[in-house]
C-alpha cells in the first residue's frame, strides 16, 4: 500500500510539473477530511511533527486551518516569528526539489526559525506521502479549499511559496520558485528576520 501511494505521488509530479505558475485559482469549497484514523496513521508513519498554534497577536489575516494527518487548528492571525511557512502542493516539482533544503533548515535551524508548511490540494493522502518521500518532518498544514489563495495582501502567482513571518507576525518577504538549499533559506532569513543563524 505504501509503494502504491508513493507511485501515485510521483506519477502526479510527473503529470503536473507544468501546474506549477501562472494565475492559481483556490479548488473552492471543499468538505474534504485530512484527520481521518488512516491519514493519522500515515502522518505518524511519515514521522511528521505536530502542528501549534502561536501565540497570539500576530499580524497575518484570521484563517483557521487544520494540522495535515491530525492535530492542532492552527489560526494563522495567532503566528509570530521569526517563521517559514511553505506553501505547496503534491504535484509540483518544484515543491520536490525545495522541500528537502526546507527540511535541512528545520533540522539545523528550527529551535532559532520556525518552519510551517501549508498544503493547498484536495488530496491529503497524496500531500502526507508526498512529504514522505521528500523527508520533510516540519508542521504541515492543509487548505483543501485553497483559502489561503483568497487572503487579502497575498498573491500566490504559482507554486513553491516560501513566506517569511517577522516577530510581529508580519510578512517580511516573500519568495516564489523555490530555493536550492538550505543556506538559501538561512541567508533569506538572515536578511528578512532579523536573525543571526
Amino acid at each position: 500500500m505504501r509503494a502504491r501511494r508513493l507511485a501515485a505521488v510521483l506519477g502526479a509530479a510527473v503529470l503536473l510539473v507544468t501546474g506549477c505558475s501562472g494565475d492559481v485559482k483556490p479548488p473552492g469549497a471543499t468538505s474534504v477530511e485530512v484527520d481521518t484514523p488512516e491519514l493519522v496513521a500515515m502522518k505518524a508513519e511519515a514521522g511528521i511533527d505536530d502542528c501549534e498554534p502561536g501565540p497570539g497577536g500576530g499580524a497575518l489575516p484570521s484563517l483557521t486551518l487544520p494540522c495535515l494527518g491530525g492535530g492542532p487548528d492552527v489560526d494563522l492571525a495567532s503566528l509570530r516569528g521569526p517563521l517559514v511557512i511553505n506553501l505547496w502542493f503534491s504535484g509540483c516539482a518544484p515543491c520536490r526539489e525545495e522541500m528537502p533544503a526546507l527540511q535541512e533548515f528545520y533540522t539545523e535551524h528550527g529551535d532559532e526559525v520556525g518552519m510551517l508548511g501549508i498544503d493547498v490540494e484536495i488530496y491529503p493522502d497524496l500531500a502526507i506521502s508526498f512529504a514522505e518521500l521528500v523527508g520533510a518532518t516540519y508542521p504541515q498544514l492543509a487548505d483543501p479549499g485553497g483559502e489561503i489563495l483568497d487572503l487579502p495582501d497575498l498573491r500566490v502567482p504559482g507554486f513553491p511559496q516560501l513566506l517569511f513571518v517577522d516577530a510581529d507576525g508580519e510578512i517580511a518577504f516573500q519568495k516564489a520558485g523555490g530555493v536550492s538549499s538550505a543556506d538559501d533559506v538561512v541567508e533569506l532569513a538572515e536578511k528578512h528576520l532579523g536573525v543571526d543563524l
